[in-house]
C-alpha cells in the first residue's frame, strides 16, 4: 500500500497572487508580510503540512522569511529552498541548523539546480546543466554528512572541498539524520539525484502513461514522489471551468510573450516540458482533470488540476495509487484555494491522507461522499 498522502502549499504568490504574469523585472521584491502570514494562517488550519519558500532573485531570502513568518505561526513548516552554487555547504548546514533550534520540527529543505540561466549568473553561477547537477551531488554529500554527526567530515570533489568540517548547532528535527529533504526536476539528473540523496522528489505531473513510468523508476528506489501541480476546484465542475475561464480571460497576449521569452531561455526540463505541452497539444487537456490553460500566461507551475472537489479527490488517489505520495499546490488565489482544498477536497481523501492540524498529525476519518 502507498504511504499516506501530505500536502504542502507554496508561498510564492503570496501578496501578488498574478506575479507570473508580468516581466521578472516588475516583480516586487519583498510582497506585504501580512498576506504571506495570512496563507500560512490559513493554510496551517485547514491541514497543509509545510510552505514553500521560493529562491529568487525577485524574492526575499526564503530562511530569513521564514523566521519571521515562523514567529507569527504556530505548527506549519517551512520548505527552505536552496541552490548549491549560492553557499558553502558547512554554512549551510549550520543556518539551517540554526533555525531548527528556533522552529523546532518544523524546517525542511527543496534543493533545486536553477532553472534559468541568466537569472544564475547574478549570482555568479555559470555552470550548465547537467554540472549543476553534479555539483549539487558533492553539496548534498556534504551536507548529509555534516547531519549525520559521526565525526569530523573531510571531502575532496571536483566543487567543493572541506576539511576536518563540524558544526557544534544541533539540528532539530523529526528524525535523527537531519531534516527532510526535497528535490525539484523533471530530467534524469533529477530523478538520480533525489534517489540517491533526497526523501522525495517534486516533479511537473504529465499524462498519466508518461508520468507513470517516470513515478514507478523513482518510488522502486525508496523516494518518495510529489507532484508540483496548481488547482482549480470548486463544488461542481461546471464552476471549476468557469473559474479557469475567468483566469485567463484577463490576460493580454503580450503575457503570452513574456513566458515565450522565458521559456526560450530556460535550460529547466521540467519547465520547458510543460511549455511544449501547453503550446503544441492538440488540446489543453493532458488527461480529464489535468490542464495547461494557464502555462502560456502564468507559466509552468500553472499546470492544473480542474475540476469539482469529486474531480480532483479522485485524481489524487489515482495518483496516489501510482505511487506519488505528496503534492505541493498554488492557486489564484491562494487564499481561496487552499479553503476550498481543506473543506471540499481533504474530506474526500479518506485515510489515504496524513492531515496536520495544531501540530498534530494523523489519518482523516473515511468521509461519506
Amino acid at each position: 500500500m502507498p504511504e499516506p498522502l501530505r500536502f504542502h502549499w507554496s508561498l510564492s504568490q503570496a501578496g501578488q497572487t498574478f506575479r507570473r504574469a508580468q516581466p521578472r523585472e516588475q516583480h516586487p521584491g519583498m510582497p506585504a508580510l501580512a498576506d504571506q502570514v495570512q496563507l500560512c494562517r490559513v493554510a496551517e488550519q485547514v491541514g497543509i503540512e509545510s510552505m514553500l519558500m521560493a529562491i529568487g532573485y525577485t524574492r526575499p531570502d526564503p530562511l530569513v522569511l521564514s523566521m519571521a513568518i515562523g514567529a507569527q505561526t504556530g505548527s506549519i513548516k517551512f520548505m527552505i529552498a536552496c541552490r548549491s552554487g549560492l553557499i558553502s555547504p558547512t554554512y549551510f548546514v549550520q543556518q539551517v541548523n540554526t533555525a531548527s533550534t528556533l522552529l523546532p520540527d518544523r524546517i525542511c529543505i527543496n534543493m533545486v539546480c536553477g532553472h534559468t540561466p541568466y537569472e544564475l549568473g547574478y549570482y555568479g553561477d555559470f555552470l550548465e546543466h547537467d554540472e549543476r547537477y553534479s555539483r549539487t551531488a558533492e553539496f548534498m554529500a556534504i551536507c548529509r554528512e555534516l547531519w549525520r554527526r559521526d565525526g569530523r567530515v573531510n571531502f575532496d570533489g571536483t566543487y567543493y572541498r572541506v576539511e576536518n568540517a563540524w558544526v557544534d548547532t544541533p539540528m532539530i528535527s523529526g528524525t535523527s539524520r537531519g531534516p527532510e529533504v526535497f528535490l525539484g526536476g523533471n530530467s534524469v539528473q533529477a530523478e538520480d539525484l533525489a534517489i540517491e540523496y533526497a526523501d522525495c522528489l517534486w516533479r511537473f505531473p504529465d499524462a498519466d502513461d508518461k508520468l507513470a513510468v517516470r513515478v514507478a523508476r523513482v518510488v522502486a528506489s525508496g523516494t518518495r514522489v510529489g507532484l508540483l501541480v496548481s488547482l482549480i476546484t470548486r463544488p461542481t465542475r461546471e464552476a471549476a471551468l468557469d473559474a479557469a475561464s475567468v483566469l485567463i480571460a484577463g490576460f493580454s497576449a503580450q503575457t503570452r510573450v513574456v513566458h515565450r521569452d522565458f521559456a526560450a531561455r530556460s535550460d529547466s526540463t521540467g519547465f520547458r516540458s510543460v511549455y511544449a505541452a501547453a503550446e503544441d497539444a492538440a488540446t489543453e487537456w493532458l488527461t480529464p482533470t489535468l490542464w495547461t490553460g494557464a502555462v502560456p500566461y502564468l507559466g509552468a507551475p500553472a499546470i492544473a488540476l480542474v475540476g469539482s472537489y469529486e474531480d480532483v479527490a479522485d485524481a489524487i488517489l489515482g495518483y496516489h495509487t501510482m505511487g506519488v505520495t505528496q503534492f505541493l499546490f498554488m492557486g489564484w488565489p491562494d487564499v481561496e484555494e487552499v479553503r476550498h482544498f481543506g473543506e471540499g477536497v481533504l474530506p474526500l481523501l479518506g485515510d489515504a491522507a496524513l492531515v496536520n492540524r495544531d501540530g498534530r498529525a494523523g489519518a482523516r476519518a473515511a468521509a461519506t461522499r
